[in-house]
């Protein structure tokens, strides 16, 4: 029953989520060519990084605290889990800092069209979206971010969600649930910035969304190699449990609140509020009816 609901939610969450940005897209399009306004990307931005924060202090945390390991160890746990996932993004900016030297260094005397090497957009939608946690940072920046890069590091960024997923199913069937709910929260924008940026690469919005898909898919894999871990390491769940919540934590205060910290008006300030609360809601409600059921 719990392998069953691990696969059933990880393919929600890896594949669902870049199925539910494409969509997104398509509706921001739509508008925008109709002369009206789109979706404002700062919207889902703040949604995910309430439901992130919410899962991590509200669910992961707590129940790895009502496990028999003690809160030292567990606080050093998390402590070690947000140094790494610093590291972590540190060595992405290098790996994405060193290519850049490269392209620059190695070809700099056949200048190539914008956008060959993964430019994003510099306009519309998608100076809203490029903030994915693998590679997110670097373009930001101004640097390439090649189309095989970004789908290896979304497949690595998608295979961690499933391991994380499977931990939170391998302690209670309510905890998966909104586990794989933020998931799919955070996942949403990061696809949109990846559907985007591959779009423009290979010219083709469906190769592009088959491309993320099958990164997406990765998921399931985490977590069937999560749920097999977790069945083997029972005792190490609470640190399983621990280090996802230092991963949702670093996402959402590393990556994507400091993308809503821009000066704004009054009524753009107070919308982000409003739809960080209703990012901290949904997790709430997901909570709700898993256990209601």
């Amino acid at each position: 029953m719990t392998l069953l609901a691990t696969l059933l939610a990880t393919l929600c969450a890896g594949i669902g989520s870049v199925w539910i940005a494409a969509a997104l897209i398509e509706l921001g399009v739509r508008k925008a060519g109709a002369g009206q306004t789109g979706f404002d990307a700062q919207h889902l931005l703040s949604l995910a990084a309430g439901a992130l924060l919410a899962t991590a202090f509200m669910h992961l945390l707590p129940e790895a605290f009502e496990q028999s390991a003690g809160a030292h160890i567990l606080f050093l746990v998390l402590l070690a889990g947000l140094v790494f996932f610093f590291l972590l993004d540190k060595a992405e900016l290098w790996h994405h800092g060193h290519e850049h030297h490269h392209d620059h260094t190695g070809e700099g005397s056949s200048p190539e069209p914008e956008g060959h090497h993964g430019h994003a957009p510099h306009h519309g939608h998608a100076d809203h979206h490029q903030h994915s946690a693998h590679a997110g940072h670097a373009r930001r920046q101004g640097q390439p971010a090649g189309g095989w890069s970004l789908l290896t590091g979304d497949s690595i960024h998608c295979f961690g969600d499933g391991v994380l997923i499977a931990s939170a199913f391998a302690a209670d069937l309510r905890l998966g649930v909104v586990a794989a709910v933020s998931v799919l929260a955070h996942e949403v924008p990061h696809h949109i910035g990846d559907l985007l940026v591959l779009a423009q690469n290979s010219g083709s919005r469906r190769a592009a969304l088959v491309k993320v898909s099958m990164a997406g898919a990765v998921t399931v894999l985490g977590g069937l190699i999560g749920w097999w871990l977790v069945a083997h390491l029972a005792g190490f769940l609470p640190y399983f449990l621990t280090l996802a919540s230092s991963s949702f934590m670093y996402v959402a205060l590393a990556d994507l609140i400091p993308q809503l910290q821009k000066h704004q008006g009054a009524r753009a300030a107070t919308l982000q509020v409003i739809w960080l609360g209703a990012g901290i809601a949904l997790v709430g409600a997901a909570s709700a009816f898993s256990h209601l059921h």
